[in-house]
């Protein structure tokens, strides 16, 4: 049990524990106007102590056991076990403290007969060993599901991100092959550059997450490559607020944005396309843009590629809901008079 459930286990005790003392001592102002108000205090104090005791104790020695929790009835037969020690040790002891404590301060401790008395106890405690067992099978079973979960969603991320490097591994060699027809030099140049690419994709190697700064560098890699394959027909503009550099994003989030731009705008026309690259703080989100002023994009086709879209953007998109789910948001908009801007918002995280 991680510390927080542990913290939660231990205030509820304590609260219940607390509740029983005022509860006592209510009781006993209106039964006895003579008594000393110590006496209730002693009473639930000197049960709550031996209680904590024999409960820490329990769960000390059935923790191993914690791997049956998902079969309840094997992990409650276990807890089950130790209702017998309750029985033997708790009245022994609690009621073992109150005579002590009245005899060091010269009085005489009374109670019902020994049989009346442990039949009395054993049920009463029966019952809070049984309510503090449901509540602690309640907050191990919430954390190990939270604990499974967890593990879940890193595998996912691991697996989206090793589907995320091949495709982009698999687009910068059809970018060098169609070179290779052309212009040997400049081949021959891309790929040099995608070398560079790849040993900056070694600094990332099974992580999910990278700061922006890392991001950055594997981006301008892969436009340097783009730049490459299309010469003197895009611009390129960076746009970095240096305060962002320390914000963790998806690895390789960016990449699909702007490769994008070169499949839908610029593969698709013989002028000059200006890109603009940015990242910016707003508040504690982090805005990173990617956008061009030549495409187009109506609100059905934005739309249909919100829900689909090509493998880079639909990886991002679950990418970024299962780090964020809901505070994270990728959006697709078109610019006037012409453009289409892919902003990505998320928690500025170091």
């Amino acid at each position: 049990m991680n510390r927080r459930a542990t913290l939660s286990l231990v205030g509820a005790w304590l609260l219940f524990w607390a509740l029983m003392v005022a509860t006592a001592v209510q009781d006993f102002l209106r039964h006895d106007d003579h008594g000393p108000l110590w006496q209730p205090i002693l009473w639930e104090s000197s049960s709550m102590a031996v209680a904590s005791l024999l409960l820490a104790l329990q769960r000390l020695c059935t923790r191993r056991h914690d791997v049956l929790l998902a079969a309840p009835s094997r992990w409650f037969a276990w807890q089950a076990l130790w209702l017998p020690v309750w029985w033997i040790l708790f009245t022994p002891l609690a009621f073992g403290i109150r005579h002590g404590v009245y005899a060091l301060l010269g009085a005489e401790y009374r109670h019902e007969p020994w049989a009346e008395t442990f039949l009395y106890e054993n049920v009463k405690i029966s019952v809070f060993v049984i309510i503090f067992t449901l509540i602690t099978f309640g907050v191990l079973s919430y954390r190990a599901a939270e604990q499974a979960n967890a593990s879940l969603r890193t595998a996912q991320l691991h697996q989206l991100t090793q589907q995320m490097q091949p495709h982009f591994l698999f687009n910068a060699l059809n970018t060098i092959s169609s070179l290779m027809h052309s212009d040997v030099e400049r081949a021959d140049a891309t790929l040099v550059q995608l070398a560079d690419v790849l040993r900056a994709t070694l600094d990332v190697s099974g992580q999910q997450q990278a700061p922006l700064s890392t991001e950055l560098r594997l981006l301008r890699g892969y436009a340097r490559l783009m730049e490459e394959r299309f010469a003197e027909r895009v611009q390129i503009d960076w746009e970095i607020d240096a305060a962002c550099g320390e914000c963790l994003v998806p690895v390789m989030s960016m990449q699909p944005l702007l490769e994008n731009v070169f499949k839908h705008t610029v593969e698709r026309r013989r002028g000059v396309t200006k890109i603009a690259i940015s990242a910016q703080r707003d508040g504690d989100l982090l805005l990173l843009a990617v956008s061009d002023d030549a495409g187009r994009l109506d609100q059905a086709a934005a739309d249909a590629q919100a829900a689909s879209g090509g493998i880079g953007v639909r990886n991002l998109r679950e990418r970024l809901q299962a780090l964020h789910g809901d505070r994270a948001t990728l959006r697709l908009a078109q610019l006037a008079p012409a453009g289409v801007r892919a902003e990505m918002r998320l928690p500025c995280v170091s």
